[in-house]
């Protein structure tokens, strides 16, 4: 039986956990409407990074119409958080020796991205995260919340965060802190891709059930510093690529590059994004985008730089159909916790905000009419009739035809259903299902051809071990290992002797390994301490044997640009 733990207890009218674009917006957008009120309101953000932004990676092209809505006047202000506008947009089709371009007049408008802006979407949410505090936010970093408060009926009322100084073998060291419970009248999960809390929320109220499985990518990324007078350096430039090196027999992939200036200092961001429902289990998401930089459509912008920056995320691309509901007792799940990525746009930070505006107006709204810990259902009807919803409607054909068909075949096949979601609201073709999640589609390694990757030149490319230092991630090695392995047993017999050990691939932080010792069976080694928080073990494990548990707060990357 589990002793039982007292603690503390805070309560505020709105808890927000997490501490990105979604949940400060949402936090912003709350404090804003009581201000203007005159109205009291305690609004409260949980970030697990040890500063906010600490957690956020991306090369971002921010499209700024979520921006403009929460803080109109942001383009004038001194300390505006990107400044870099978009100035020319190509898409290429790659292959090994060469490259075409593609005819963008023939996209839909919204494919564009002229409007848009560069830069870092770490300082952008840091930036959010000093407006939330300057309008009255209590804004909480290296506080990671860890579990959820349920009341009586069920209905969420809190969570617990801020548990430190448990040791690895579960004992409690001298710095033990049982952490507390912050308790809202309303609780919004903003957590990003696959929150350890939102699983939670979403198995117990079956928020999944009316809807397709969440489909999910791996994206990973580096910023380099060029020199002033690099010959291809042009600032607002941004180019994606699709085609090679992932090859359609294995799974689907796609790259992007973007320029922009800041503080003085001219930098790339290269990326590519591996969508998680490849077959092949042979493949390596990091050694395809370290092959990715050796294409002469992407070295040439980097060669005379330097990497500054490493990381690696899971991003959400199952679009409209794989959306769960939002709202239940007690709660909302905004941003990426619900999954609101535009895929063929690579874009879903302006979607995030918006729905934690629309969220906050729904929390606002009901605490005004003195309710607490009922279902916001205001919240999924404005989501509804948001541009959200428009944006991903029109393009939820792509990410099923492309799985279905391959990457280039279904960009073409998709284009005219944009074109018509666009211009009349339906298309040539229904709504396409996501049938099984991105784990089911792994094959056995004796069914696939093993893939043979390049060695590192340590100029364009690394070994992961090294890009892993770029990232400053550090955990406190004396606490219990928060990835789970629910079945050692199941992992040997399946994971490794089926899959041949798919783990160490997928892991772009060399979090995995089966360690083979002399007459022994291998061995699953976690390396728990280089954990970069991208969740790619508890999406893509084929048997879902491993569970993805938060850390002690404040652990995990430290992205300083990114």
């Amino acid at each position: 039986m589990t002793e039982a733990v007292e603690r503390e207890s805070m309560e505020f009218d709105l808890v927000i956990v997490g501490g990105g674009p979604a949940g400060l917006s949402a936090a912003i957008r709350a404090k804003q409407l009581a201000n203007e009120a005159g109205e009291e309101l305690e609004v409260v953000v949980l970030e697990k990074g040890g500063e906010i932004g600490a957690h956020i990676l991306s090369g971002v092209v921010l499209d700024p119409k979520a921006l403009d809505e929460l803080i109109p006047d942001w383009r004038t202000r001194d300390n505006k958080p990107i400044y870099t506008e978009v100035t020319a947009d190509k898409y290429k089709l790659l292959g090994p020796k060469g490259s075409m371009g593609m005819p963008t007049f023939g996209f839909p408008p919204f494919m564009h991205n002229h409007g848009c802006f560069t830069g870092s979407l770490a300082n952008v949410t840091r930036w959010l995260g000093e407006e939330a505090e300057n309008l009255g936010v209590q804004v909480f970093p290296g506080f990671a919340a860890s579990d959820v408060v349920y009341g009586e009926n069920g209905e969420v009322k809190g969570v617990v965060a801020g548990v430190m100084g448990i040791a690895a073998d579960g004992s409690h060291k001298g710095d033990y802190e049982p952490g507390m419970e912050l308790l809202g009248k309303y609780v919004l999960f903003a957590e990003g891709a696959r929150g350890s809390l939102t699983k939670q929320v979403k198995a117990k109220y079956d928020l999944e059930a009316d809807c397709d499985p969440q489909k999910y990518g791996i994206g990973l990324k580096e910023v380099w510093s060029v020199p002033a007078d690099h010959p291809e350096f042009s600032a607002g430039y941004v180019q994606h690529t699709f085609g090679w090196p992932v090859q359609d027999k294995d799974g689907n992939g796609g790259g992007f590059l973007y320029h922009f200036s800041e503080g003085g200092e001219n930098y790339v961001s290269v990326g590519y994004v591996v969508h998680l429902n490849y077959k092949n289990p042979w493949l390596s998401p990091y050694q395809e985008f370290q092959r990715y930089k050796h294409h002469q459509d992407i070295s040439k912008f980097l060669e005379g730089g330097k990497r500054v920056a490493y990381g690696a995320r899971a991003i959400t691309s199952g679009g409209v159909q794989s959306v769960p509901k939002l709202a239940f007792p007690g709660g909302a799940l905004i941003g990426c916790s619900a999954g609101f990525v535009n895929l063929p746009r690579i874009k879903g930070s302006h979607n995030a905000m918006k729905t934690g505006m629309l969220a906050a107006e729904a929390a606002v709204e009901a605490v005004r009419e003195g309710r607490q810990s009922d279902t916001l259902d205001a919240y999924e009807t404005a989501y509804k009739d948001s541009w959200v919803f428009t944006d991903l409607s029109q393009v939820r054909n792509m990410k099923p035809l492309m799985s279905k068909f391959g990457t280039m075949a279904g960009a073409v096949l998709g284009m005219p259903d944009m074109w018509l979601r666009y211009l009349f609201g339906f298309g040539y073709l229904p709504t396409m299902k996501h049938e099984k999640p991105d784990y089911a589609y792994l094959k056995p390694a004796d069914k696939c051809r093993k893939i043979e990757y390049p060695k590192p030149d340590g100029k364009l490319s690394f070994d992961k071990l090294t890009n892993v230092s770029f990232t400053n991630t550090n955990h406190a090695e004396d606490q219990p290992v928060h990835l789970i392995v629910k079945d050692m047993e199941l992992q040997k017999r399946s994971e490794h002797d089926v899959f041949a050990g798919p783990s160490e691939r997928y892991c772009p932080a060399g979090v995995y390994e089966w360690v083979e010792e002399d007459g022994k069976e291998p061995r699953f080694q976690i390396n728990a301490q280089n954990c970069i928080h991208c969740k790619t073990c508890d999406i893509k494990d084929p048997n879902q044997n491993i569970n993805w548990v938060t850390p002690e707060g404040g652990g995990g990357p430290a992205y300083p640009n990114t």
